[in-house]
């Protein structure tokens, strides 16, 4: 999956940050415990989540996830 994000990260320059939880580290460990207890279930792995909402349960292709990032872009430009 981490391959997918960074592929379509790398297309669209600035406009998107990529943030990479680790949960075999502390800091990761802690951060998935947060995400889980906020989704009300343990948060699946791996998973993608934009804008603290959980997206993708399943590796999307990299032109699912560009189509869902182009949609949110021009519903938060209207």
């Amino acid at each position: 999956m981490a391959r997918v994000v960074e592929t379509v990260a790398s297309e669209m320059g600035d406009a998107l940050e990529v943030e990479i939880i680790y949960t075999k580290e502390l800091d990761g460990a802690l951060h998935y415990t947060d995400i889980s207890k906020k989704i009300g279930r343990p948060a699946p792995v791996p998973s993608i989540f934009i804008n603290g909402n959980l997206v993708f349960e399943q590796t999307p292709s990299a032109e699912e996830l560009k189509k869902y990032l182009c949609k949110i872009e021009i519903s938060k430009a209207n």
